[in-house]
């Protein structure tokens, strides 16, 4: 038996007792008994604390066997009656499948939610379910669970249309009403009850038991031993530092060991963290204690005994098993049910009760696995889901008290539970009027918020974190009640009505408390001191915001209940105004022949609150009122007769006009709290059930008052009342207060008063209040948000109001109103506005912010001068009022309305005072075409009299004395006035719409005469319009055609005075232009161009002068001159690599100097292109190195750049830089005379070499015994071994060769640097070769051409590096670089005296290439025998270009096609040598090699194989001898093969290379294929690289991106097993999951003490330090580079509408974007995400201070 076997020692004695045990036997034998329950309680209490807790460290698997063994087995034998395995599958068969899907979400699985189906929100489906349902093709929401819910599929109330996916559709013939218990055998039913009540009560009671040293009665073990459990439990207080701490004091245990001990105390609740005997246990208890109390609470440890702990471990088991048992059929879970809910014989609690009750007290792991029982029981079965509900409905006030006082999060809290039940309609209801659900919410609520001042009204001051902590907590009552109300019933009864009204009161009272709380007094003379607590109430406002939206709702689907709500609501604002007589005086205010009674009451100096959430509750019901008709149908009902108006507006007004006195700058003394609460008082979120009701009040307020009454306790509330009471008031005022403060506050105060008039006449888009439909409402919301800009959608749904669904309704009307355009590559879709939906912009527009209104103005004049037309924004028509509101039309033909504007027009005459302002008068210009369109529409639409007179008024002139001139008299002035140009369009407009409203007027009198006089007026208005139009524009032309004229004469005088300027420029530009053919042909015309080779094109002596961007001196550059130097950035790469397995070298012992063709690591240089003087450079990098010091001391964050690593920012564009290149001068070559072949040029290259062999061992010799070992070898003629070469470059060069070299050294290899290094040069030709090869690649994916088509950055980057290749070896060791020379030589032609040459299938061959030509100089160096560099680069090429067909044809062949394709014979001569070189490399490998018959096939494999090695070449030699490449490679098209190989001057076929030179070729190439590792790389023990090596990519990623979710759903943490990854993050290079920002996966690094998360250990591994991931559950681009790098970047996947949704936030379906991946991924190959990076933590310095590494 396996658990024998296991790692613990199991005492022998019950070895044999386990082997013997029998389950069946064992419940034969509880068959028999008369008290069962004694009989299994004493099987557990003997078998229990045997295989449980038997010490330190548990044993799931033997654990596992033993449970299902001993104690599971006999249970399930007894409930069948026989083997479990057949008893079970017999109940699976007989039972109907449920409809219910029942799944139970995992943390971070993605949830689905139909936009148009579902009843709420919280109503999702699982994937499965969702991709087999209707739900997929409509507008839904996706997310990733937080875990703990369960799919909705199958529960018909949650959806109102496709309840079902297809494989829970429900069968016809199924009758589901049924008892599953008709199935059953009463006998069965019987042992069922029998075993579940006794495993369930055992259960309950082991998770509810308290006492930690003895075990209820019955379980006692049959003997006792001494050992506990020290057990730490989880809560939400400590941090996991703190935890891991204390762990290392307490129980001596290493980080590594603390880190895992806290990891599954957070997941589970609780761990045992020592075990022993009672004192070991209790010492560590109180090291823990004595630790973890300073600041806070203790952490909580309990020593328990080992027996205790193992009962509890089981019980969980048992809880398990039971919900594993129920699955198999619905019987059994009917029974389980009935077990759970069952009262006590004396009337206590249920099991479930007890269970819920205890809920707070248990650890985390036990709830969650009984919250998992109960989901998937009593909610799984609707007959005990009502039971259920009840249950937790009275128990409800005692669980949230609890929860209060618990600590732990929500979502392992047993209140949770309450999204399962209250949002199911149907027993919401019933909750509501069986158990009075909603008053007992309400109640609790209340009852929790406990702080009010003397007035009973809430008081959030000095709140302390414990209170913020308490009141974080009592918001999930809002939640629930938001549930509970969430969908509106449809039919109303009795029962409902008196249950809902009386949570109405409960909320009613809970508003009261809230209206007037936080009152502000305005603060003068000194600033305030501490800012008031104020985010507490807005918090609650918010949360309250959708549930006083819904309780209005409810109300209107009822007249009978909108009736008493409307009567409640009144009497208690009655009754809080009662409260609030602050010692308000009345007064009698007059003006214009009327006079009003109100109260002395001034804002600036009274107490004032935003807070009137009853006032706003009564408005909203007094539109529904209106809307469903009540207030015309039952007005006997309504108290409509006992309102008081002016009581109804007082509050309302005070908080608008608080508003405005804040904006005129009268509050500033009040601190930041104030602004904040207007801002949020006005913001998206709040202003529904804020500003939005108080302007609703003032309409209903002033709809039932006299206008002028209105008026005057409005101009008495703005404390304007004695501005305008008088006639020459103003000027009484003016000489009184000359003060410019006051007189711009009152200016300000009288701009924000107008603007509420033309709100409160002008908003009439409520349904209710306007004859309007409810989604004219958002069209006009949306209107006036893109009339400021086109906007995304995201930003349009943030500037929509959401509803408890979280919908705005934008989608509905969105496309009648803007048209939707598709971003690019970057960027997002935008929505712009139909140009037919501009004539209803409103300028005044109430939710305008007075930003958003200056935009929206520009951007709509503009709109209009664009069109050509007049630039004025006439008021937009409106619609009708309802009845109920109709008579606020007349607030706009009033006396005192007139009055105030003609004051204001009478201002703007008399500039002088400086008493009025612009934006003054365009309201009042606004208010008058208001007036004039509301008299057209009732002149257009009514057949009897119009009663609406306002162009009869504004012709009055005043009364007598004053005989004032009429307001139409003003306007005509005021048009010709020169100070008021920006108003003279809108005033126009307002003088032609009286004209017309006369001529209709007169035409509907009688007389036919006065209709001509009317249209004559109109049409001198018109005339004379376009007359002034005429002659404006013709001064405009005038105007334009002058400064043009001036203009070009500036520039003929500017050319004169400039002429020699003007001459030189085009020969410089010809000099510039040297790169072109034309100044460096070839003598003869039809000379191709060669770089390489005795007969290569001869390039021209230029001088190159460039300029130091830190100095702005110029320089040219000289061997022997100053040092100029290029920013760059040298890093490792594998963005090339074909073999992500290799475990990288060990940096001390590795030799680099042959790279192998799978590329797996390699060195990338980079260059800004930007060029410092070398000694300008050392002293901005020596500033840097200070001021990084002296930043360290003072602050201790990161910066983008890592000065320690030679880091730096280019000092222009802030590029990354670490290291410099030096610009070097091209080399002066000498022509050759006449060059040797091959042959001899290979046997003078073997004689150089073995006399430099001996040279170096007579060095090294010291004794003579060794001298005479070797016979000494003569050297060539020529060949002057003792010459020192000198070096041609001055000091300063000098230095930066090796600057350059030791930083690449230091990075390629990530060591110290160290000049001496025989390495150097070696990483240095690598870095050129590597750099090079990624530039070809890119140019290959990109389809651009080899040449002309880089960027100067990278040409310049490119030549340099060449450059400098070929002179490191002057700084380096002579010696050093011969040698070096000499092994890569060997690894072509063999040399006896090298030893372990690579075999050629090992070598990349454009890296051997690179670095012979370079080394080779170290030994030409030592040549006089004439014979040039050139000939040397040939022959080189020739070489290696053979060993690279040789390699091809070695691994590239794939087996043959059985297509035979003759090509016409152009290339007859080309296959047949490569047949026969083929064949020739079969006889010396034999059947290592397939046969291939076509040659045809075998020169398309060739020449496929070797282009990118000429074309790399190219490249290479052309910045190394400097010459213009051909025409033909500028272009991609036909003819490249051709052109290369006459550029690199090789024969077109290739072959010729060997057949030319066969004698010598036969025996190299014996010689490679000789070499026993060719032979085991061909038989598979290598890694073979076919060419051309393809491009690497990033991963394939799915074109939806849920797919991703859910396979980050299923990805478990690879360390911990268990877990599920928090933050699952997928690397884009190779496609690894990674569990990223955890604990569980760091790893430490290089040997160094600190750990790195999984991300960081990974970019390592995978990309030599540089990685690009997706965090899957933020939808996040992650770029990280080393440790302390990292950015975030826009994922590629958006949404419909064009954007990304970082977060996940928004939850719209997200698609792939193919172009924004392949700019990822043109980034990750161009080796530009360090840079990338860099960019982003300089734009942003939050950036910097993240801990990348952890990622």
């Amino acid at each position: 038996m396996a658990a024998a076997e296991s790692d613990r020692e199991v005492p022998s004695a019950l070895c044999s007792e386990f082997l013997n045990f029998s389950a069946k036997d064992t419940a034969s034998r509880w068959l028999q008994v008369s008290d069962l329950p004694r009989e299994v309680y004493q099987h557990l209490a003997c078998y229990v604390p045997q295989i449980y807790c038997q010490g330190p460290n548990l044993n799931p698997q033997s654990e596992e066997l033993l449970t299902q063994l001993l104690l599971q087995s006999p249970l399930e034998w007894y409930l069948c009656g026989e083997e479990p395995s057949t008893g079970l599958a017999k109940l699976e068969q007989i039972n109907q499948p449920s409809q219910l899907c029942g799944h139970v979400f995992k943390v971070g699985e993605p949830t689905y939610s139909c936009r148009e189906c579902a009843a709420d929100p919280t109503c999702v489906l699982c994937m499965q379910c969702f991709l087999g349902s209707v739900h997929k093709e409509h507008r839904y929401r996706m997310t990733t669970s937080g875990g703990g819910g369960f799919c909705d599929c199958g529960d018909t109330e949650a959806w109102k249309e496709g309840p079902y996916c297809q494989k829970h559709e429900p069968n016809i013939s199924d009758s589901s009403q049924e008892d599953p218990l008709a199935h059953l055998t009463p006998d069965m039913i019987a042992r069922t009850y029998n075993v579940f009540s006794i495993v369930l009560k055992y259960a309950v009671d082991m998770l509810t038991w308290e006492k930690e040293d003895e075990l209820p009665q019955g379980l006692e073990p049959p003997e006792r031993a001494d050992t506990y459990y020290c057990m730490l439990f989880n809560d939400e207080v400590h941090t996991y530092e703190q935890v891991i701490y204390t762990l290392q004091k307490a129980v001596n245990c290493t980080q590594k060991e603390a880190v895992s001990f806290a990891t599954t105390v957070d997941r589970d609740g609780r761990k045992s963290v020592r075990y022993g005997d009672f004192q070991f246990c209790e010492q560590a208890k109180s090291i823990i204690v004595r630790n973890t109390s300073r600041q806070s609470k203790p952490l909580r440890v309990q020593v328990m005994h080992s027996s205790v702990v193992a009962h509890q471990c089981f019980a969980l088991k048992a809880l398990g098993w039971m919900g594993h048992v129920i699955r198999h059929s619905d019987a059994l879970r009917r029974v389980l049910c009935q077990v759970g809910l069952q009262r006590g014989p004396d009337g206590e609690g249920s099991l479930v009760d007890t269970l819920m009750l205890c809920d707070s007290k248990m650890w985390k792991g036990a709830r969650n696995v009984y919250h998992q029982l109960l989901m998937s029981s009593l909610l799984m079965d609707l007959k005990y889901k009502k039971l259920f509900a009840i249950q937790f409905a009275k128990n409800y006030r005692r669980l949230q008290t609890d929860f209060m006082e618990d600590d732990h999060e929500r979502l392992v809290s047993i209140t949770s539970l309450s999204v399962q039940l209250f949002t199911v309609p149907t027993m919401a209801r019933m909750l509501i009027t069986e158990e009075n659900l909603m008053t007992t919410i309400i109640r609790t609520f209340v009852d929790h918020l406990r702080h009010r001042d003397l007035q009973g009204r809430f008081q959030f001051e000095r709140y302390t974190a414990q209170q913020a902590f308490k009141f974080r907590r009592v918001q999930s009552l809002i939640g629930d009640l938001k549930y509970v109300l969430i969908s509106r019933p449809t039919e109303w009864s009795d029962k409902l009505r008196e249950k809902f009204l009386e949570g109405l009161d409960a909320f009613l009272e809970l508003l009261k408390c809230m209206q007037g709380m936080d009152p502000v007094v305005r603060q003068v003379g000194q600033h305030i001191e501490m800012e008031p607590e104020w985010e507490a109430a807005f918090t609650l406002q918010m949360k309250l915001t959708h549930i006083i939206s819904m309780i209005q709702e409810w109300c209107s689907s009822d007249e009978r209940v909108l009736i008493e709500a409307y009567k409640k609501c009144l009497t208690i604002l009655t009754h809080c105004h009662s409260g609030f007589t602050d010692g308000e005086q009345p007064i009698t205010l007059s003006m214009c022949g009327h006079s009003v009674d109100t109260i002395r009451y001034c804002v600036s100096q009274e107490k004032v609150s935003i807070h009137l959430p009853v006032s706003r509750l009564l408005a909203g019901l007094h539109v529904l009122l209106s809307k469903s008709e009540v207030a015309y149908r039952f007005p006997e009902q309504l108290p409509l007769s006992e309102l008081s108006p002016p009581m109804l507006i007082e509050h309302p007004l005070r908080c608008l006009v608080l508003c405005a006195q804040v904006h005129a700058g009268m509050w500033r003394r009040n601190g930041f709290s104030l602004v904040n609460q207007i801002y949020y008082y006005h913001n998206v979120k709040c202003r529904v059930e804020m500003f939005d009701k108080d302007l609703i009040m003032l309409q209903a307020g002033a709809s039932m008052m006299d206008a002028n009454h209105f008026l005057m306790i409005m101009l008495s509330r703005f404390e304007l009342f004695h501005i305008f009471s008088s006639i020459d008031g103003r000027k009484r005022y003016s000489r009184e207060n000359a003060n410019k403060d006051v007189v711009q506050q009152n200016n300000t105060l009288i701009e924000e008063m107008l603007h509420l008039i033309i709100m409160v006449v002008g908003e009439r888009f409520v349904a209710g209040i306007g004859q309007v439909h409810v989604c004219e409402e958002i069209k006009r919301e949306i209107i006036h948000q893109l009339c400021i800009r086109p906007m995304a959608h995201s930003e349009l749904v943030k500037a929509l109001p959401e509803n408890e669904n979280k919908e705005t309704g934008m989608e509905r009307v969105i496309d009648s109103v803007a048209s939707f355009k598709k971003p690019g590559v970057t960027g997002r879709g935008l929505y712009e506005l139909r140009p037919a939906c501009a004539k209803q912009f409103n300028l005044y527009f109430h939710h305008f912010s007075r930003a958003d209104q200056s935009k929206a103005e520009e951007a709509q004049r503009k709109l209009k001068r664009q069109q050509g037309e007049d630039t004025a924004l006439p008021p937009p028509v409106l619609p009708q009022f309802c009845a109920l509101f109709g008579s606020l039309v007349k607030l706009l033909q009033c006396d005192v309305l007139l009055s105030i504007l003609h004051t204001v027009l009478q201002w703007s005459l008399e500039t002088s005072g400086g008493h009025w302002s612009e934006s003054m008068l365009q309201r009042v210009l606004h208010l008058i075409g208001m007036a004039l369109l509301e008299e057209h529409q009732q002149l257009e639409n009514s057949e009897e009299e119009a009663t609406f007179s306002f162009t009869l008024k504004i012709s009055r002139p005043g009364e007598a004395p004053s005989n004032s001139a009429s307001i139409l008299a003003l306007l005509e002035t005021l048009q010709n006035a020169p100070h008021l140009e920006v108003h003279k369009d809108t005033i126009r407009w307002i003088l032609k719409t009286v004209a017309s409203i006369k001529t209709m007027r007169e035409r509907t009198a009688t007389t036919p005469v006065a209709d001509h006089a009317g249209q004559g007026q109109e049409e001198t208005v018109r005339d004379k319009d376009k007359a002034e139009r005429k002659r404006k524009a013709e001064m405009a032309r005038l105007r334009r055609e002058k400064i043009m004229a001036q203009m070009s004469e500036m520039q003929r005088h500017f050319i004169n005075e400039n002429k020699e300027l003007f001459q030189q420029t085009s020969l410089d530009e010809l000099e510039a232009s040297a790169s072109t053919s034309v100044e460096h042909s070839p003598t003869s015309a039809d000379a191709a161009l060669v770089c390489v080779g005795p007969r290569r094109t001869r390039v021209c002596e230029r001088k190159q002068v460039v300029t130091c961007i830190l100095c702005q001196e110029e320089q040219e550059i000289r061997p022997d001159g100053r040092a100029m130097v290029l920013a760059a950035f040298v890093q490792r790469s594998t963005v090339m690599s074909k073999n992500r397995q290799r475990p990288p070298p060990d940096p001390e012992k590795y030799d680099p100097i042959f790279m192998h063709p799978d590329l797996s690591i390699g060195t990338h240089t980079g260059s800004c292109g930007h060029i410092m003087h070398s000694h300008c450079w050392q002293r901005y990098f020596e500033a840097v190195q200070a001021k990084e010091q002296r930043r360290q001391q003072r602050l201790r964050v990161h910066t983008s750049y890592d000065v320690e690593n030679g880091e730096f920012l280019c000092p222009l564009c802030e590029c990354l830089s670490n290291t410099v290149i030096p610009l070097l001068p091209l080399k002066k070559t000498s022509s050759s005379c006449d060059p040797p072949t091959l042959g001899p040029w290979l046997k003078t290259i073997g004689q150089q070499v073995r006399s430099l062999h001996s040279a170096h061992r007579k060095a090294k010799a010291t004794s003579a015994e060794c001298l005479d070992s070797e016979p000494d070898c003569p050297a060539p003629q020529g060949f002057r071994l003792d010459h020192t070469p000198t070096s041609p470059y001055s000091d300063s060069i000098k230095e930066m060769l090796t600057t350059f070299g030791t930083a690449t050294y230091k990075v390629g290899l990530k060591v110290h640097p160290n000049e001496q290094d025989p390495r150097v040069a070696i990483l240095c030709w690598g870095s050129c070769a590597y750099t090079i090869q990624s530039i070809e690649r890119l140019l290959v994916d990109e389809e651009k051409p080899l040449f002309g088509s880089l960027p100067c950055r990278q040409d310049d980057c490119l030549s340099s590096l060449v450059r400098f290749g070929s002179a490191c070896w002057t700084a380096g060791c002579l010696s050093t670089v011969q040698t070096h020379f000499i092994r890569l030589l060997a690894a072509l032609v063999p040399d006896p005296q090298v030893n372990g040459s690579p075999c050629i299938l090992d070598v990349d061959m454009f890296h051997l290439l690179v670095s012979l030509v370079l080394s080779h100089s170290s030994v030409h160096c030592l040549d006089d025998s004439g014979v040039t560099v050139d000939v040397g680069q040939l022959h080189f090429l020739h070489l290696v270009t053979m060993a690279h067909v040789v390699q091809i044809l070695l691994t590239s062949v794939p087996v043959e096609m059985t297509m035979e394709q003759e090509s016409g014979g152009a290339e007859r001569e080309e296959e047949e040598a490569v047949c026969r070189l083929y064949n020739s490399l079969r006889t010396h490998l034999g059947s290592a090699l397939c046969e291939v018959s076509s040659g045809w096939h075998l020169w398309r494999c060739v020449k496929a194989g070797i282009l990118p090695y000429l074309r790399a070449t190219a490249i290479f030699f052309h910045h190394l001898n400097g010459v213009t490449p051909p025409p033909e490679l500028h272009v991609v098209g036909p003819g490249q093969w051709e052109a290369l190989c006459g550029y690199l001057s090789l024969p077109c076929n290739l072959l010729q290379l060997f057949y030319s030179h066969q004698d010598l070729m036969e025996p190299l190439l014996q010689g490679w294929c000789s070499h026993p590792a060719v032979k085991q790389c061909l038989q598979g023990s290598g890694t073979l690289v076919s060419f051309p090596r393809e491009s690497n990519q990033l991963i394939e990623l799915p074109e939806d991106y849920s797919a991703l979710i859910n396979q980050a759903s299923s990805f478990t943490c690879p360390r911990s097993g268990v877990d599920k990854s928090r933050a699952p993050t997928l690397c884009l290079v190779c496609g690894a999951m990674l569990c990223s920002q955890s604990y569980c996966c760091q790893t430490e690094l290089d040997g160094e003490k600190e750990e790195v998360g999984a991300c960081t250990a990974h970019t390592f591994s995978c990309g030599a330090g540089v990685g690009i991931f997706l965090r899957v559950r933020e939808s996040q681009v992650l770029f990280l580079a080393g440790k302390t790098k990292g950015c975030f970047y826009a994922p590629p996947y958006l949404d419909d509408y064009g954007e990304t949704d970082q977060g996940l936030r928004r939850g719209n379906p997200l698609h792939l974007c193919r172009e924004r991946y392949r700019k990822i991924q043109k980034l990750w190959r161009q080796h530009s995400i360090t840079e990338e990076i860099g960019h982003a933590q300089e734009a942003n310095q939050t950036l910097v201070g993240i801990d990348w590494q952890h990622l």
